[in-house]
């Protein structure tokens, strides 16, 4: 069954002038996100995951520019859009995005109620009259998982608890009716069980309003719950790709094989927990050959010269990594990965 690109990024750069220098934050990313998945995009902090997906809502701030690449959207390239008036047509409207921290998001001069219904006035201009909209905020109050909503609808940010006020951002979001939802980060400073909470709901809600969500994290225990899709990304590039359970079960790149090993779940009592040695590369310079090379022990000579190509794995599945390539040496993942499959309960699926 053939899948439908509702957004296709192609060999995109996205650069920043900082401090005289020029950063190079995105290097040439391609990727297609279908209509309708759960994408997750995976990596260490500083590796490029927000500034990527900030530029399918042109939010990259004054020092940031694409100097090369397109953002193919609805037979729109978002790359060369510069008016805002054209952003404020697809913000909101086409992709939302739900930030990390909620309070960052809502205003607390103004009740809930008052807030997810200028979404619905901006958004959704067929449904008028105050009643009509009150309705539509209590629906939307209910649809995430908040009590009593006719009471809520009058209250402030400050009377919700972190993951309450969370739900409050995700209720605005979908009353932007957006085709995208793009999640950074979004269950980061909840504890583990509301976090679970906040996930089931995402899920429950891509199905009913039938969204395609982006789902930005370093947590790879997260990923697992939401994602049919996997997208892995390093010093500004994403090196592995793949449907959740290839990636989780038969990864290919020694960057994910790194990331993987280090879920607290895979280490020994008794034992330090797993880290990755060594920092990434500095991207005010050229990056030559694989990034990761400098950080991983089993290196090949190749990875310090020339940048490796995409090798197929399967037809859903492929890693930028020089071990795929059929004269590579025979190369084993650590004892960790190779175990993973008799792990219940890793992932917690």
């Amino acid at each position: 069954m053939t899948r439908e690109v509702i957004l296709s990024v192609q060999d995109l750069d996205v650069k920043f002038r900082l401090r005289g220098k020029v950063l190079h934050a995105i290097r040439g990313i391609s990727l297609d996100i279908y209509k309708g998945e759960s994408l997750a995009i995976v990596g260490e902090s500083g590796s490029g995951k927000s500034v990527f997906t900030k530029t399918f809502m042109g939010l990259l701030d004054n020092n940031g520019f694409i100097p090369a690449g397109h953002i193919m959207y609805d037979g729109k390239d978002l790359a060369k859009i510069t008016a805002e008036k054209e952003w404020q047509k697809i913000r909101g409207g086409e992709i939302a995005m739900i930030m990390q921290d909620p309070m960052t998001s809502l205003n607390p001069l103004k009740t809930v109620g008052e807030q997810i219904a200028e979404a619905i006035r901006l958004h959704q201009p067929e449904v008028k009259g105050k009643e009509a909209i009150r309705e539509k905020v209590i629906s939307y109050l209910n649809d995430v998982g908040i009590p009593d909503p006719e009471r809520r609808y009058k209250q402030y940010a400050h009377e919700f608890s972190g993951g309450m006020r969370q739900r409050v951002v995700i209720a605005i979001a979908l009353a932007c009716n957006p085709k995208i939802l793009i999640c950074d980060e979004p269950t980061t400073a909840l504890d583990v069980t509301i976090q679970a909470q906040i996930i089931n709901l995402l899920k429950k809600l891509k199905e009913k309003y039938s969204l395609t969500i982006v789902f930005i994290t370093h947590d790879l225990g997260v990923v697992a719950n939401i994602a049919d899709r996997v997208a892995v990304m390093y010093c500004g590039d994403i090196i592995e790709v793949g449907m959740s359970e290839e990636v989780f079960y038969d990864p290919k790149h020694p960057y994910t094989w790194a990331l993987l090993s280090s879920l607290p779940q895979l280490g020994e009592r008794g034992e330090d927990l797993f880290t990755i040695k060594g920092t990434p590369p500095s991207l005010y310079k050229e990056i030559k050959g694989d990034a990761f090379a400098p950080r991983n022990p089993r290196a090949l000579k190749i990875d310090y010269m020339l940048q490796p190509p995409y090798f197929e794995v399967t037809p859903t599945h492929k890693a930028k990594t020089w071990l795929l390539d059929p004269r590579a040496p025979k190369v084993e993942p650590p004892a960790a990965i190779r175990n993973l499959k008799d792990i219940e309960g890793v992932y917690g699926k």
